[in-house]
């Protein structure tokens, strides 16, 4: 009897029984691949004519013919991806294929639910890797533990019950990626939901990478404009930076990113936008604004939204990486937002409290740090000898009350490069974009700047924060000196011209000639309800009047001292006009 029970039991299902040559030769396969003694039963299966199916316990051995037509349709996937004509792919796939024997792993469902599911049997299984379910479900490993392993679902998990099977496909989860991807709207698997039809797919690649090392990175040196002077003045943003977006709810966040990528436009910049828990009506107007815009020409939508599950939503910001990993690698500059991380972190919370992982702090998983971490660490400018492509990161976080400290703000601020905090204060008084001088920065600087924004920006920011000290400390007194109120009118100037209206990013030169102006204080003495009406006039009057400096600061990406004196000296004598034109009407 122990020997019987140390022998393994197998099954072979044909519709026809096996000579006792087959099962001599079953018996010794199996024998020598488990190290064990072996007992074989046939039993009849008319599902395979033609073939049989092997079972072994754990490992299933299929020579149907449908197990050999799957085999053959794999090989035509990975062939397609040589780029091969239809008719020549198929010759050489039937010339140079030959079916094979091998092992499947087979498992069981032991519970589900939540979009979780808990496997039993497959003790080979990897992390990450991809589980197929009945029904064509998928699922990917996120627990691995002595009796089972734990599975988030893809899809909905009503098709998956208790008892069903399930095997390993070795594989890790992976996304299709292509040219075809632009101009798209896709979900967290990489299929459309935009009801324009099939995206065709150049090849997969999988959601999890390795960030690029140390020698194959280069130091950022480009930079990447938003169009949003308050930004690019102060807190550049270079291409392969990870710059945060962080603030309360409604404070502007998206507005940001949604006007860097308008902002992209005819720069040769693939634009991809991550959105993560969000109503599915919100996106649609965004994908409409983008269009609007012609945005949508050079930029995909990647949508987990509200209604998905959190296995979808957990997967989102890493597909989209992935997809713009495909073209840094390609020498191309990518721009990828998520927005936010907040719902992702939020998401993966459900998932790991689901698994039977601990909570710690602020009931989040130990590993949240890495969930981010891993995430970001994915941007960057890739060296010359790696192609010299990049991939420029802006996460979106969403704060409550302002409370930069708490546990996954502080956690994604140590990650990134600089961050943009967006001041509730600030946007309700209608300072918008509202962002706060004090507590935003960029530690990739002036590195990110061409040399005219550099020397534009001079001391913007030391003026802005010497106004909002002065502010605070004269707004209970009613004797001021002359210097103290033209310090606190040019203060003023400075922030009316900081303001800019949504879907309107200036170009670099309109910046520069504005930055000039202002810190010349060429608009000292236009009311600062008039500025933007001034702003309008002056950049219009530059355009029309001196289209000479315009040019030489846009091809050479320089201001000299002589373009810098004949920016300022013109702007003060449009500033002299228009209060003239101003007394008159």
């Amino acid at each position: 009897m122990s020997e019987n029970k140390k022998a393994l039991t197998a099954v072979i299902y044909s519709d026809a029984p096996p000579t006792e040559k087959q099962k001599n030769s079953f018996t010794a396969f199996l024998s020598k691949r488990y190290g064990r003694e072996v007992v074989l039963n046939w039993e009849k299966s008319d599902k395979y004519p033609g073939g049989f199916l092997l079972d072994a316990g754990e490992e299933v051995f299929d020579w149907t013919p449908a197990g050999r037509l799957s085999q053959f349709t794999s090989a035509v996937k990975e062939a397609a991806v040589s780029g091969k004509g239809t008719i020549s792919l198929l010759k050489d796939t039937v010339k140079n294929w030959v079916p094979k024997a091998y092992a499947q792993q087979i498992g069981k469902v032991v519970s589900v639910g939540d979009g979780i599911a808990a496997v039993s049997g497959l003790e080979s299984a990897a992390y990450g890797e991809i589980l197929l379910f009945e029904g064509g479900i998928k699922g990917m490993v996120q627990n691995l533990s002595e009796k089972e392993i734990g599975c988030i679902l893809f899809d909905s998990d009503g098709e998956v019950c208790a008892g069903s099977s399930v095997r390993r496909s070795g594989k890790t989860a992976g996304v299709p990626v292509g040219e075809g991807f632009i101009g798209r709207v896709v979900n967290a698997l990489g299929e459309p939901i935009d009801g324009l039809g099939e995206i065709e797919a150049v090849s997969y690649r999988p959601v999890e990478n390795p960030a690029p090392g140390i020698i194959e990175r280069k130091s950022v040196f480009r930079p990447l404009e938003t169009g949003i002077i308050a930004i690019d003045s102060m807190f550049p943003i270079g291409r392969g930076q990870r710059e945060l977006i962080i603030g309360d709810r409604q404070t502007g966040k998206t507005a940001i990113a949604l006007d860097t990528i308008i902002n992209q436009k005819n720069k040769d910049v693939i634009c991809i936008y991550v959105s993560v828990g969000q109503k599915s009506s919100s996106v649609a107007q965004l994908v409409s604004t983008l269009k609007k815009y012609g945005a949508m020409d050079y930029t995909v939508v990647l949508h987990a939204s509200a209604s998905d599950s959190a296995p979808m939503q957990y997967i989102a910001p890493y597909a989209g990486c992935a997809l713009g990993e495909y073209f840094m690698d390609k020498g191309r500059d990518v721009l990828i937002i998520y927005d936010d991380l907040s719902k992702h972190a939020v998401a993966y919370r459900a998932l790991s409290l689901l698994l039977g992982r601990s909570p710690g702090r602020e009931a989040f998983p130990g590993d949240v740090f890495y969930l981010h971490s891993r995430l970001l660490e994915r941007s960057a400018q890739l060296s010359d000898a790696n192609g010299g492509g990049s991939m420029t990161a802006l996460p979106i976080v969403e704060t409550q009350g302002g409370d930069v400290s708490a546990y996954i703000p502080t956690n994604i601020i140590s990650i990134t490069d600089g961050q943009i905090f967006l001041e509730s204060q600030l946007f309700y008084s209608g300072q918008r974009p509202a962002v706060n001088v004090g507590l935003s920065v960029s530690r990739v600087g002036g590195d990110a700047q061409t040399k005219a924004m550099k020397k534009a920006a001079g001391t913007i920011r030391l003026d802005l924060a010497q106004y909002r000290e002065m502010e605070v400390f004269t707004q209970f007194s009613s004797d001021l000196d002359e210097a103290t109120k033209k310090r606190l009118v040019y203060g003023q100037g400075l922030m009316r011209m900081l303001r800019q209206k949504q879907y309107s990013p200036y170009t670099q030169c309109e910046q520069v000639l504005l930055l000039v102006s202002a810190l010349s204080h060429a608009m000292q003495d236009i009311p600062v309800d008039g500025v933007a009406d001034f702003i309008h006039g002056l950049l219009a009057a530059f355009r029309s009047e001196k289209p000479s400096l315009c040019k030489r600061i846009s091809e050479t990406g320089k201001l000299t001292d002589e373009d810098r004196k004949e920016a300022a000296d013109f702007a003060k004598g449009f500033a002299a006009e228009y209060a003239v034109r101003e007394e008159l009407l």
